[in-house]
């Protein structure tokens, strides 16, 4: 008679926030698989449900309740981890049959929890640890991108900000591990890696820059060593996957990355966390001041490698910020030309030093000059992209369509200047039924709107 297993117990997951937040959510659910478990595609077939929360701002925390009172009401059987999970009791409070809540990055803690709410199946033939043939362990993005986070927590100030509260000070990753994380999702498939951390400039500050041995080289835990290792990584079949940095604050040594991007090592793209122009509010933010050194550090840039792309985000209606200080932003964006812009509008958070700032802003002030930014950075973005117009760039597809009524197939891409999810695409038309997500093509551009590119692949394409 043929053994008959146990059927592994089923995990779902629901992650939101930030990409690091991503991260966590693809680690707890390596381990989960490592274990055993199987994941579930809904509620229905999940054993248990995790939800990992967002806790930034008051909106994401709202987002994160919703979240979880869904997955109660679908459900029933929920752990909650993440960036709220410091609100344990406030949680509880509103749903008290949650099973347990853990806090950000928290892995050993979430799996147990889940070991108790449904154990594993255990036995000879159940508790190897089941990978993929290429080890790449359980990915939420798509096989052609994926995130390297480099380090947590952070050891800025910021009066806005309680990401220090919720991850910790600064805590670098060892290189080598960086390194070998990044050449295995490579191997495997990654064409595009996007390096994010709290402060990706800092990194290795904490752990005073420690050198490891890497292929028989010693490299520093350094942005800028670590930078020049990922540029030197091949795909199997020779190609250079795309290397993306997000959240750069502007230090000095950043200037040493820029010649790699016009090198053709990097992507030409830098997401670099401004929040606002205007010395002012800066101070009350406890960010740096140095609006016009920045201006000048962007034409440098630009100099170096023309085709950066530079992307920032705002925020309007900071307590005391006045007419004069948001105009003295517009006109800092007009001068400093950024790509691509998010603007958000301040909201408190409970534990940030700014809600007890004088000078709050009224929302509808907050809206009218949020409306004001939007407009403002529509049209820079307008511009720059009518000027690829006729430009031949490459593009990373990430999307296939079906044929039309004409056998026509339509494709969605990015340019290099365009991060995924956060950023404009580039949209295709009468691609090659072989197209795949994760070719990297020629697209000439033949028009453009505000935040988009419409093209067509180009006949010589061989990456």
């Amino acid at each position: 008679m043929a053994l008959e297993l146990p059927v592994a117990p089923k995990v779902g997951m629901v992650s939101l926030g930030c990409p690091k937040a991503l991260v966590d959510s693809e680690r707890i659910l390596t381990r989960l698989r490592a274990d055993g478990y199987t994941m579930s595609p809904d509620y229905e077939g999940a054993d248990v449900v995790l939800v990992n929360t967002c806790g930034f701002l008051d909106s994401a925390k709202e987002e994160s309740l919703a979240a979880i009172g869904e997955a109660i009401a679908e459900n029933g059987r929920v752990i909650v981890t993440g960036c709220m999970g410091n609100e344990a009791e406030a949680i509880r409070a509103r749903f008290p049959e949650v099973l347990a809540v853990t806090g950000a990055h928290q892995y050993e803690a979430v799996v147990e929890a889940v070991h108790q709410a449904a154990p594993p199946e255990l036995g000879p033939y159940l508790d190897l640890i089941p990978q993929a043939a290429d080890d790449r362990g359980v990915k939420l993005t798509p096989r052609h991108y994926s995130y390297l986070k480099i380090s947590e927590g952070c050891n800025h100030s910021c009066a806005f900000c309680i990401i220090p509260q919720l991850r910790g000070k600064l805590a670098s990753r060892r290189i080598d591990a960086v390194l070998r994380e990044a050449e295995k999702l490579v191997a495997s498939g990654t064409r595009e890696l996007l390096v994010i951390s709290q402060d990706t400039s800092a990194y290795g500050v904490d752990i005073s820059h420690e050198p490891r041995q890497f292929h028989g080289r010693e490299v520093r835990a350094h942005m800028t060593d670590l930078a020049r290792e990922l540029g030197g990584l091949r795909a199997p079949d020779g190609v250079r996957p795309w290397v993306r940095l997000h959240y750069v604050y502007p230090y000095p040594h950043v200037d040493a990355v820029i010649p790699l991007m016009a090198d053709g090592l990097l992507t030409p793209y830098l997401d670099i966390p401004f929040q606002h122009a205007s010395p002012s509010v800066l101070r009350a933010m406890k960010r740096p001041a140095n609006e016009a050194k920045v201006l000048d550090r962007l034409r440098k840039w630009r100099e170096i490698c023309p085709d950066i792309a530079v992307r920032s985000s705002f925020v309007v209606g900071f307590p005391g910020e006045t007419e004069a200080d948001f105009q003295y932003l517009l006109d800092w964006l007009d001068e400093a030309q950024l790509d691509r812009v998010g603007a958000f509008r301040f909201e408190p958070v409970e534990g940030a030093t700014a809600n007890h700032l004088p000078g709050a802003v009224p929302e509808e002030v907050k809206e009218e000059r949020y409306a004001r930014i939007m407009e403002k950075t529509e049209a820079i973005s307008a511009a720059k992209l009518a000027a690829k117009v006729g430009r031949v760039l490459p593009v990373i597809i990430d999307d296939v369509g079906e044929p039309d009524e004409d056998g026509d197939i339509g494709a969605t891409g990015r340019s290099q200047a365009d991060a995924p999810e956060i950023d404009g695409a580039v949209y295709l038309r009468q691609v090659d039924p072989g197209l795949v997500p994760g070719s990297i093509v020629n697209v000439l551009i033949e028009d453009a709107d505000a935040h988009d590119l419409y093209g067509v692949v180009t006949p010589a394409n061989n990456a």
